[in-house]
């Protein structure tokens, strides 16, 4: 998934004026609470990379509180279960840090922006776990969390916390390609289809792609049976 394709320059605004420093604010979640030991946190990516820490992802939950801690149990594991199942689809499983193609680098660079590319045109490319791509991303995500993105983009690749906050503030306040937020459609029992439709639906859904839909479909089918929960009563495609 690249971005670009998931925040209008209004949605930002709301965004910034509803979140201002939302990862400032909210308390921190202590890691027992997490609907995710590290024990199936691990069985879920056996082959991820070093940075992709268990520590860095619950260190980042107090940026969005009402994650994974809206509904009844089953819903909050089935939450985490599909953020997990389109993490694990965008990165290989936790693999890959950062976009492997870098003739796309240059190209995340929206000059039209009144504050420009200022760590340079070629600095704006996919990190993180849901690879976070182009400039005006980086302003919308790192206004919302109170860390300047902007100029220092690198620290999504380099702070494991930040990483992961990144992929929470897109998955609790962005309706990107789809009609809602992948959070409101977990909670509200929209099903994953959804949450696909919002994250990738104009290249995956309807239709498109259907490999690379049924493979987040089959990861997430896995990890509901990891956490012990159901995939619900909602659409599992779009």
């Amino acid at each position: 998934m690249k971005l670009s394709r998931t925040l209008s320059l209004a949605a930002s605004a709301a965004v910034l004026s509803t979140l201002a420093v939302a990862g400032q604010t909210a308390p921190a979640s202590a890691a027992g609470s997490f609907v995710v030991s590290e024990a199936q946190f691990n069985k879920m990516f056996p082959n991820r990379n070093a940075f992709y820490t268990y520590k860095g992802l619950t260190d980042a939950l107090g940026a969005y509180p009402k994650f994974t801690t809206t509904g009844d149990t089953a819903t909050r594991k089935r939450e985490a279960a599909a953020i997990l199942a389109n993490v694990s689809h965008e990165t290989g499983g936790l693999k890959y840090i950062v976009e492997q193609n870098t003739a796309n680098y240059p190209h995340y660079c929206d000059t039209s922006q009144s504050y420009g590319c200022p760590a340079g045109q070629s600095a704006y490319y996919g990190r993180g776990p849901l690879q976070l791509s182009w400039n005006f991303n980086y302003k919308a995500a790192g206004d919302a969390l109170g860390i300047d993105l902007l100029h220092d983009p690198y620290q999504v690749e380099k702070n494991p916390a930040t990483s992961w906050k990144t992929a929470l503030w897109f998955w609790n306040t962005q309706n990107g390609a789809g009609r809602m937020t992948a959070h409101d459609a977990i909670v509200n029992n929209k099903g994953f289809g959804e949450t696909i439709r919002t994250i990738n639906g104009a290249l995956e859904c309807d239709g498109k792609n259907p490999d690379q839909r049924n493979d987040r479909i089959n990861l997430f089918k896995q990890f509901v049976g990891v956490l012990g929960t159901d995939v619900g009563g909602g659409n599992l495609s779009c």
